[in-house]
């Protein structure tokens, strides 16, 4: 009975000092949205799909959810990071106002373009610029493809820290608009690589060789946010070592107060 009372007692210290879980405990929330025409969800198993990169973000320690709904000030309550892979609507007024502002107010953004042009109002508000044609890579080419090829040129940033390569699979050029300092190019192509802007697949006069930018990484107000040229890096066909790293390294940069 003595044995009995002392470990009650020992519970009910436990519980009035903090010692218990609390449920604050769980992580940060990462939320994907899936509800303006993306094909490729968290949910599916398959090639082209996401649930590998979701369990990216489980293993940092986030609470994983999707939304099909619009975004608004009252869907984004409670939630620390937004991804949003392969746009085919693009956000309208209010969930664009909405999704700047839940940046501002300290929350962390992901995008991954599939089209560039369905994300311009958000590129804008961003401070980014992409290009009107995807990039074509005169080295590192892949499987003989010159819009598939990997990466190795980058700037210091906690997103490409640990990292000697990544690759693309098709994707535009990403660069900060020169708007302010807030924005900064974390990764280029190589000086062979070309944008197809008339979209013939051959590069004609004015399509200069050049090394052009891939990943932006930047600040707006008290959140970060990180703009991909490609939203087939973290599908599951492609999430190799290399790019699970950079997936892992987005995860982290993130997730508010944590350091790589």
């Amino acid at each position: 009975m003595h044995r009995l009372f002392r470990s009650l007692s020992l519970v009910v210290l436990a519980l009035c000092c903090g010692l218990a879980p609390s449920a604050g405990a769980a992580g940060p929330v990462v939320l994907f949205d899936q509800g303006h025409g993306q094909r490729f969800v968290i949910e599916e198993t398959g090639d082209l799909h996401l649930s590998q990169f979701a369990e990216v973000f489980r293993a940092a320690g986030y609470q994983v959810r999707s939304t099909a709904a619009p975004l608004s000030g009252q869907s984004l309550a409670g939630v620390d990071v937004v991804v949003t892979s392969g746009l085919f609507q693009p956000y309208g007024p209010d969930e664009l106002a909405a999704l700047l502002g839940f940046v501002g107010q300290g929350g962390g953004l992901a995008v991954m373009l599939h089209i560039a042009p369905t994300y311009a109002n958000l590129l804008q508000g961003l401070g980014v610029l992409a290009s009107q044609g995807v990039l074509n890579e005169g080295e590192g080419v892949l499987e003989g493809n010159p819009l598939n090829f990997r990466v190795t040129s980058f700037s210091k940033h906690p997103l490409t820290a640990g990292l000697e390569r990544f690759s693309l699979y098709g994707g535009w050029a990403v660069m900060d608009s020169g708007r302010d300092g807030a924005v900064k190019t974390v990764a280029f192509t190589s000086r062979s690589s070309w944008i197809d802007a008339d979209r013939d697949r051959q590069r004609g006069a004015q399509e200069v060789l050049h090394a052009y930018g891939v990943l932006v990484a930047g600040e707006r107000g008290k959140g970060r946010f990180a703009v991909f040229g490609d939203d087939a890096i973290f599908q599951n066909r492609f999430l190799d070592e290399a790019n699970r790293k950079l997936a892992a390294n987005l995860a982290s940069w993130l997730s508010k107060g944590r350091e790589i």
